[in-house]
C-alpha cells in the first residue's frame, strides 16, 4: 500500500473520529476515536496491517516531526504557563506515579495469567 494511501487512511479514520464527537458531544478528543475504530478494522482485517506496515514505519521514523506543533503551543501559551506552574507541575507527577502504578499492576496480573496457562 503506497504512503498516500496510508496517509489518506489515517486521516479519514481522524475526520470520522473528529465527526463522531461533534455529533455525540463526547469528551474525547476524536484523534482518540479514530485510532479505536482503525484498531477495531485493524484487528478484523489483518491483511491490512502487514499491507500498511512498511509506510507506517516511514511515519514512526519521522514521529519527531509531530512534536513540534507542541513546542510551538508551550511557547505560545507561556505566560500561562508561568501562572499555573504548580497546578501543571502536580498533575504531571500526579499522572506520571499513577500511570507507572496501573502499567506495573497490569504488567504484575499478565505475569500471573501467563504463568498460570503455561
Amino acid at each position: 500500500m503506497s504512503f498516500l494511501t496510508v496517509i489518506t487512511l489515517l486521516l479519514v479514520y481522524q475526520l470520522i473520529g473528529e465527526l463522531i464527537v461533534l455529533e455525540w458531544t463526547l469528551p474525547i478528543p476524536g484523534p482518540v476515536i479514530g485510532m479505536l475504530l482503525l484498531l477495531a478494522t485493524l484487528l478484523i482485517k489483518k491483511p491490512l496491517a502487514a499491507q500498511m506496515q512498511a509506510s507506517t514505519q516511514q511515519i514512526l521514523s519521522h514521529l519527531s516531526l509531530l512534536f513540534i506543533p507542541a513546542g510551538v503551543g508551550v511557547m505560545v501559551h507561556l505566560p500561562r504557563l508561568q501562572q499555573e506552574w504548580l497546578a501543571i507541575t502536580l498533575a504531571l507527577l500526579i499522572s506520571t506515579v499513577f500511570g507507572l502504578l496501573i502499567t506495573a499492576w497490569i504488567m504484575l496480573l499478565m505475569m500471573k495469567l501467563f504463568k498460570e496457562r503455561i
